[in-house]
C-alpha cells in the first residue's frame, strides 16, 4: 500500500527518538479499514515527524512470538488476566536490528517492556535465558516458536516530544500450517506516559468515529492460524474485523 500523505510530514532520525522511548506507557489502539489513513494523516501532518530510515517512512518489520507447549500466554490474555507477558524476538528489518523482548501487562492497565540485543535467530543464547528468567516465569525450555508475524510500521513522533503512535498495515501471520493476510487493516497504536486524550491524533481518531478498540496482534494472529487453542473469547472480535474489511466470505475458518 503507498501512502503519499507522509511527505507531508517533517521527517525525525531513529537516534533523535532515544528521549521518546516509553518503555513505561499506556498504549490505547484503534483499527479500521485502510481506506481511511489517507484523511487521517493529513489531519495531523503538522503535529508529529515522521521516521524516516534511508528515506523510506514505511519500514518492515518481522517478529517471532514465542509461548509454552499449552500456550500459557496467549491462553492468560483470552481469560483477561492481567499481570500477563508476551515474548518475542523482533527484527527491524531495514536497519538490521532485533531484541528480544519481553511485555509485560500490568494490572494497572499500564505496559511494561524490556528488551535486549539479539541474533535474529531461534536459539536462545546463555544471555538471553538469564534474561528471560529474571523477567518472566518461563525459562527456555518452556518456550518454542508459536507465530510469525510480518507488518509494514509508520511511526509518528508528536513535536513535544511527550507521545509516539505507530501505524501499522500490511499484515500478515504465519505458522508451520498456515498463512493468513490482513493487507487491509490498519492498526494504530498511541502510547504516552498518561492518558492521551490530548493527543491530536486520538481527536482526529474522534472527529472520523473511529473508537479505540483493543488488537493483539498475537492473540488475533494465534486465533486466525490455529484451530486448536482455545479462542471463543476472540470470535467477536474476528467477525468485527470481517465486517470492517467487507469480507463476505469468513477469513478465518471458524
Amino acid at each position: 500500500m503507498k501512502i503519499r500523505e507522509t511527505d507531508l510530514f517533517a521527517p525525525i532520525k531513529l537516534e533523535e527518538m532515544e528521549q521518546v522511548k516509553l518503555m513505561n506507557r499506556t498504549d490505547t489502539k484503534y483499527w479500521f479499514h485502510a481506506s481511511e489513513l489517507h484523511r487521517l494523516l493529513e489531519a495531523v501532518q503538522d503535529d508529529y515527524f515522521i521516521l524516516t530510515m534511508k528515506n523510506e517512512v514505511a519500514l518492515p518489520y518481522s517478529t517471532i512470538y514465542y509461548d509454552t507447549e499449552k500456550s500459557r500466554m496467549f491462553t492468560a490474555h483470552h481469560n483477561g488476566k492481567l499481570n500477563r507477558y508476551k515474548i518475542r524476538r523482533r527484527s527491524y528489518v531495514s536497519s538490521g536490528i532485533s531484541f528480544l523482548e519481553v511485555k509485560f501487562k500490568n494490572n494497572k492497565g499500564r505496559t511494561i517492556k524490556r528488551r535486549i540485543s539479539t541474533e535474529s535467530n531461534n536459539n536462545f543464547s546463555d544471555n538471553e535465558g538469564t534474561f528471560l528468567q529474571e523477567l518472566t516465569p518461563f525459562s527456555v525450555e518452556d518456550l518454542s516458536p508459536s507465530l510469525i508475524n510480518n507488518f509494514s510500521r509508520i511511526t509518528l513522533v508528536n513535536k513535544n516530544f511527550k507521545e509516539r503512535c505507530t501505524i501499522d498495515f500490511n499484515l500478515g501471520f504465519k505458522t508451520d500450517n498456515k498463512q493468513i493476510s490482513l493487507d487491509k487493516l490498519v492498526i494504530v497504536e498511541i502510547k504516552s506516559e498518561g492518558s492521551p486524550s490530548a493527543s491530536p491524533l486520538a481527536r482526529a481518531l474522534r472527529n472520523q468515529r473511529i473508537k479505540t478498540s483493543g488488537f493483539s496482534k498475537y492473540c488475533i494472529g494465534r486465533t486466525v492460524t490455529d484451530s486448536t487453542i482455545k479462542r471463543n473469547n476472540f470470535k467477536h472480535k474476528i467477525r468485527m474485523i470481517e465486517k470492517t474489511l467487507n469480507s463476505t466470505n469468513s477469513l478465518f475458518n471458524i
